[in-house]
């Protein structure tokens, strides 16, 4: 019988931009079970522009509806500092505008597996 070698993880600070506090738990309870540790969790665009300048993180996840307001700038702003980012969002990459496209999208509603997933795919 063949050993499977153990899956090494790569340990991230992950910072989650999310407006509906249920989904924001289950995100940051989803991402340490999967042994990342979770910068915060920010439910509105100023903050999430605020955490971008002030927290040290590695990837954010996005929601990309904030309370009515598009989290694109935080997207840009990430860009712009060359972190990593993963949209989530219900409405898939076709949703998405024609800038953004190509980024990793996780679409909800989603499981473990698939936050798994796009994590493992992420640089």
């Amino acid at each position: 019988m063949t050993e499977v070698p153990p899956v090494t993880i790569k340990r991230r600070r992950i910072l989650v931009v999310e407006d509906e506090m249920l989904i924001g738990m289950l995100l940051e309870d989803m991402l340490v079970d999967l042994g990342h540790e979770v910068a915060a969790v920010v439910p509105r665009l100023k903050d999430a522009l605020t955490a971008v300048q002030s927290e040290r993180f590695d990837l954010a996840i996005l929601d990309v509806h904030l309370h009515g307001e598009s989290a694109y700038p935080v997207a840009d702003a990430l860009i712009a500092k060359s972190v990593p980012f993963v949209f989530a969002t219900g409405y898939g990459e076709r949703g998405l505008p024609e800038t953004y496209r190509g980024r990793p999208v996780l679409q909800k509603p989603f499981a473990r597996v698939d936050l798994e997933r796009v994590l493992n795919d992420v640089a």
